[in-house]
């Protein structure tokens, strides 16, 4: 069965992608989106990783800014590529070829079959072809997007990064209708990766253990920098909920998002109580995390292996 995957292309993309590679879903394209960086390099970032891992799905290039608002990047925390390394970074590789996102999803979407996207990244592709080719948007069987926080933010104490980046095109999916499930924050920091957990990929013993390795070892490192004992491993636990859903349990609930307030905008407000609101997504509130930190994990380390 053939996925979507929407991304933003730092490092946890990469893994998240690798884990839906190495299951039974085939990825028939990816769309990029501003976010992790501003979408330059995220092409570039994507042109490399294609280069280093031999990827052959095609890559479409997304939206740059927000549906309204100004450009807001992760760069302040994850370098100016969005992609920080204690080594080896991604190959310079020939820019990807000119090939619009909105234009590929809108063919994709008038297929046949299941139509399953993993969004890792600001919302904003997806908006756009709700916006404009709403009977398609109406297609999408199932939208599992990593973003917002049930409790809490990360990128401000309100709100989660891909949600504060563009709270207006989650406003518009969750207008729209389409099937969302949330893998926010609070799930996601139960699954963490710890600075030993590199060294079997660096061990693995292929062409790119290397280069894993180190970019896995920067990722963790944002969080042993801030004193943690290691970092929440946020896009590939989504993919895990994508591809391996008896680890993960949704639940219902009213999702929505605020728009307003300098203190408050991107903050997703979710009410779980049935008799206090209609439900019109679902949100992930348990996961396996030793399982899905498994899965993820021999992601890296087969792919270090090749």
């Amino acid at each position: 069965m053939g996925v979507w995957i929407d991304t933003d292309m730092g490092f946890d993309d990469i893994a998240a992608i690798l884990v839906v590679a190495q299951s039974d879903y085939a990825i028939d394209g990816v769309s990029l989106v501003f976010g992790n960086a501003p979408l330059p390099q995220v092409r570039s970032n994507a042109a490399g990783a294609a280069s280093a891992f031999g990827w052959n799905f095609p890559i479409h290039t997304g939206r740059a800014m927000p549906v309204l608002g100004k450009l807001e990047t992760a760069q302040a925390i994850l370098g100016a590529t969005g992609i920080p390394t204690i080594g080896k970074s991604l190959p310079e590789a020939s820019a990807l070829a000119e090939s619009d996102a909105f234009a590929a999803l809108c063919r994709w979407l008038d297929g046949q079959g299941q139509r399953r996207i993993l969004a890792l990244g600001p919302l904003t592709n997806i908006a756009a072809v709700a916006l404009a080719r709403p009977d398609l948007a109406a297609r999408i069987s199932d939208l599992v997007w990593m973003g917002g926080g049930v409790t809490s933010g990360n990128h401000t104490a309100s709100a989660e990064f891909n949600a504060l980046a563009d709270p207006e095109a989650l406003s518009i999916v969750i207008a729209h209708g389409l099937p969302l499930r949330m893998v926010d924050l609070d799930l996601c920091r139960k699954v963490l990766a710890r600075p030993e957990d590199a060294e079997p990929v660096r061990n693995a013993g292929g062409a790119n253990a290397e280069l894993i390795a180190d970019l896995f070892a920067g990722y963790i490192r944002i969080g042993t920098s801030r004193g943690r004992p290691g970092m929440a491993i946020y896009d590939p636990s989504a993919a895990v909920a994508f591809v391996a859903p008896d680890i993960v349990g949704f639940r219902p609930a009213r999702i929505d998002v605020e728009l307003q307030g300098s203190l408050t905008r991107g903050r997703t407000v979710v009410e779980t109580r049935a008799t206090h609101a209609t439900f019109n997504a679902q949100f992930a509130a348990e996961i396996d995390a030793e399982r899905a930190r498994g899965i993820i994990l021999a992601a890296l380390v087969n792919e270090a292996r090749k």
